[in-house]
């Protein structure tokens, strides 16, 4: 009887269909970002921008490459960030030790007024882009240094700033970066259609709500900064 017992249990649990269900695992994101912000002479923003889309053009041949933006802060020129993407960190470090690399950061040392301030990052809340940006639109980036670790709150209210934003009319992106090696710091990349989408969202009810309650769990002031996409 007992036999008998066990046999119709395993039929039970593992016949197709039947029994308990596993379900499958997320796959794991291995998305790498790099954040860099870097300054050059305002005479000599052509010679910088040629140097940046020579780079993107040879880094598009790689493997594991992803896309490479370029911005420029609006009332500030010359002063600029690259969002670099890739698949996975080995295809950005493979990527770092190619000579275009390296010739790029020669050919703009010359040029800058600051240090290449590149940042790693990983995904924390990342969405599709809803619609491509036209020369209308602007670029926010902002970069968020939360105290307390998770439990300080910070990371969730990033990520809940994210989900709702990403409802509202006009915003085509909305990324939460996370710091691969300060998992406090993170960079959060927003794209608006145009200025008239910018200023609806910072007037909106949940933003004010983010603004007011993420101040007392930052290691320091927002560093948000409002770009033009460079093309």
């Amino acid at each position: 009887m007992h036999c008998l017992r066990y046999l119709l249990l395993a039929i039970v649990v593992c016949a197709p269909g039947v029994g308990v269900q596993i379900s499958a695992q997320a796959p794991v994101d291995t998305a790498h970002y790099a954040v860099t912000y870097v300054s050059v002479m305002p005479t000599a923003r052509a010679s910088a921008v040629a140097a940046v889309k020579q780079y993107r053009d040879a880094s598009r041949k790689q493997d594991g490459f992803v896309r490479i933006e370029l911005f420029e802060q609006v009332g500030r020129p010359g002063n600029y960030v690259l969002v670099e993407a890739w698949k996975e960190p080995p295809a950005f470090d493979a990527h770092l030790k190619g000579a275009h690399a390296m010739q790029f950061r020669d050919t703009l040392q010359p040029l800058r007024v600051t240090g290449y301030d590149e940042r790693p990052y990983k995904n924390f809340s990342v969405a599709p882009a809803t619609g491509s940006a036209s020369g209308d639109a602007i670029h926010v980036v902002t970069h968020l240094d939360t105290v307390g670790g998770p439990q300080g709150g910070g990371p969730d209210l990033a990520r809940k700033m994210a989900e709702a934003s990403r409802r509202e009319p006009g915003c085509l992106r909305f990324d939460v970066l996370q710091g691969t090696t300060r998992a406090n710091h993170f960079t959060i990349v927003e794209t608006w259609a145009d200025q008239k989408a910018y200023d609806a969202h910072l007037s909106a009810p949940h933003t004010k709500q983010y603004r007011e309650t993420v101040q007392p769990v930052t290691g320091s002031p927002l560093d948000e900064r409002v770009y033009k996409a460079v093309e």
